[in-house]
C-alpha cells in the first residue's frame, strides 16, 4: 500500500508542545522541495549566528522570521519561526526585543518557542504582556506550556478568566485540569463571573462550566442552561 502523506497545507502539531526535532521532521514532510531548501538554509544561518549586536544590522535569522509565511506558506509559518528561533538560541533579552519589535505573528512565534528556549521565569514579562491584549491568537499562545510551568496561581487564574472573557477556548490552556483541580479561589472567581453575566442577561460560556467542574466545585445556584439565567 502506498503510504499516505499529509496534505501540504495541513499545519503541523502545536509547535509549543512538539519537540523541535520532531517538529522539523513533520514540517519537512509537508513542504515542497523549494520550501524545504529555504527552510534548511534559514536554519543553517540561524545556527551560525554570532551573539546579537544591539548596534549592528538586523541579523539574517530575524529576516527569516518575517519571510516564513511567504516561503513556506501561512499554515506552516508558526512552526518555521519556532524552528528558526530554536536554532538561533537567543537569550531572553533578544527574545524580548524580537517580541516587542515583531508583528503579531512573530510575537506569537516567540511565545510558542519559550518552552523550548527558556527554563526559568525570566520570559514571564512576555507572557504577561500577551495576556493584557485582546488578540485571541496571541492569548492562546500565551497560555501554553511555558505559562503552565511558570505563571503563579494569581496570574494563571486571571489568564483563564481572560480566555473566557475573550472567547479563547479553554482547551488552549496547557495543564488546565492539573492546575484547576481543587482550586477554590478559581471556583470563586468563576462563580462571580457567571453571576455577573447572568445578572446582565448575558450567556455564560459553556467553557466556564467545564473549568468549574475541574475545580471540584458544585455548580452555583444561579447557573442554569438558560443563557439569561432563568429557571427552567
Amino acid at each position: 500500500m502506498t503510504p499516505r502523506h499529509p496534505a501540504p497545507d495541513t499545519p503541523v502539531a502545536d509547535p509549543a508542545h512538539t519537540p523541535p526535532d520532531e517538529l522539523h521532521t513533520l514540517l519537512r514532510a509537508r513542504l515542497d522541495t523549494t520550501a524545504r531548501s529555504w527552510l534548511e538554509k534559514a536554519l543553517d544561518e540561524a545556527a551560525a549566528t554570532a551573539p546579537p549586536d544591539a548596534h549592528g544590522p538586523v541579523p539574517a535569522w530575524e529576516l527569516r522570521l518575517a519571510e516564513a509565511g511567504r516561503h513556506c506558506g501561512p499554515a506552516h509559518a508558526d512552526a518555521v519561526r519556532v524552528l528558526v528561533l530554536h536554532a538561533t538560541r537567543p537569550d531572553t533579552d533578544t527574545l524580548g526585543r524580537v517580541y516587542r519589535q515583531g508583528t503579531a505573528d512573530e510575537r506569537r512565534a516567540v511565545l510558542h518557542a519559550l518552552p523550548h528556549l527558556v527554563a526559568d521565569t525570566s520570559a514571564l514579562p512576555l507572557v504577561e504582556d500577551a495576556l493584557r491584549t485582546n488578540d485571541t491568537r496571541l492569548l492562546a499562545a500565551a497560555v501554553g506550556p511555558y505559562a503552565a510551568r511558570h505563571l503563579d496561581a494569581h496570574a494563571w487564574r486571571h489568564a483563564v478568566l481572560k480566555c473566557l472573557f475573550t472567547g479563547v477556548p479553554v482547551d488552549e490552556v496547557t495543564d488546565l485540569a492539573r492546575r484547576a483541580r481543587g482550586d477554590g479561589e478559581l471556583a470563586r472567581m468563576l462563580d462571580d463571573y457567571a453571576a455577573e453575566r447572568t445578572a446582565a442577561g448575558r450567556p455564560v460560556p459553556d467553557d466556564l462550566y467545564r473549568v468549574l467542574t475541574l475545580t471540584g466545585a458544585e455548580t452555583p445556584p444561579h447557573t442554569t442552561d438558560d443563557p439569561h439565567g432563568k429557571e427552567s
